[in-house]
């Protein structure tokens, strides 16, 4: 299995991206996983790590970082314009071979790719993993302090602290991903923490049943990146292998 490697992209706004790209069995392939983390995170973060090297065994990945986000330039609009950064990703695999893509996405970033899905050029199949289904949720404590992050000055400067870049607030409200879900075309996957601290299961099973997607409820997991098992991912990507392309061949 070859190193990782970075990759320079550009999104169709002129954004300057950076990914990493791990070619897994190796390039070209039948099946290649486009991959985007949530809020704060970016791809050199131990749980991304840990997750993307998972997917390596099954298939060849590009992972994004966001933009506002880690190595990336511009500044993250959370959630509207990334939907570019994964749209760039995915035409990256695509030109290395890949014939089939499947995009995951954690937290803002299943958000992201269930946008990407409904209005970018769709994937073969898209996996949001602790996505939220509307906006301006406050139910959790921890959402509470994403807000105050995105929302008052002195929260706006701490997010610079964790390395975050914001763009100006909505000058208008982006479509919820709840209200996109139907007009995505191909298979959707629904993973959602039965713990989750952020966004209640509530909204996963509300995205599914609006999507039509197929739901998965893990009991015991909390949320996105760091509570996401190697056994999950395996499972992820099985079910991708199998919803898109040829029998999954196991670990290599």
């Amino acid at each position: 299995m070859c190193r990782p490697r970075p990759v320079a992209l550009s999104a169709a706004d002129g954004t300057a991206l950076c990914g990493l790209l791990l070619p897994g069995p190796g390039l070209p392939a039948d099946l290649g996983f486009v991959v985007g983390h949530g809020f704060t995170n970016h791809t050199r973060k131990p749980a991304m790590q840990r997750i993307v090297h998972r997917l390596a065994r099954h298939a060849p990945v590009l992972a994004v970082d966001f933009r506002g986000h880690g190595r990336s330039g511009g500044r993250t609009t959370v959630g509207p314009a990334e939907a570019l950064d994964i749209d760039a990703a995915a035409a990256r695999l695509r030109e290395l071979g890949c014939r089939t893509i499947v995009t995951i996405g954690f937290s803002l970033g299943g958000s992201v790719v269930l946008r990407q899905a409904a209005l970018g050029t769709p994937p073969d199949a898209v996996v949001a993993v602790s996505s939220p289904a509307r906006w301006w949720v406050r139910d959790t404590p921890a959402m509470r302090r994403v807000h105050w992050l995105l929302e008052q000055p002195h929260g706006r400067w701490s997010a610079r602290l964790l390395g975050v870049r914001l763009a100006p607030p909505w000058t208008e409200v982006p479509v919820s991903p709840i209200e996109l879900v139907s007009r995505i075309r191909v298979p959707q996957l629904i993973v959602h923490g039965a713990q989750d601290h952020y966004f209640p299961a509530a909204d996963a099973v509300a995205l599914s049943e609006a999507g039509g997607g197929e739901l998965w409820l893990e009991e015991g997991m909390r949320h996105a990146e760091s509570a996401t098992t190697p056994d999950l991912v395996d499972r992820i990507a099985r079910w991708a292998a199998v919803t898109v392309g040829p029998p999954d061949r196991g670990d290599r």
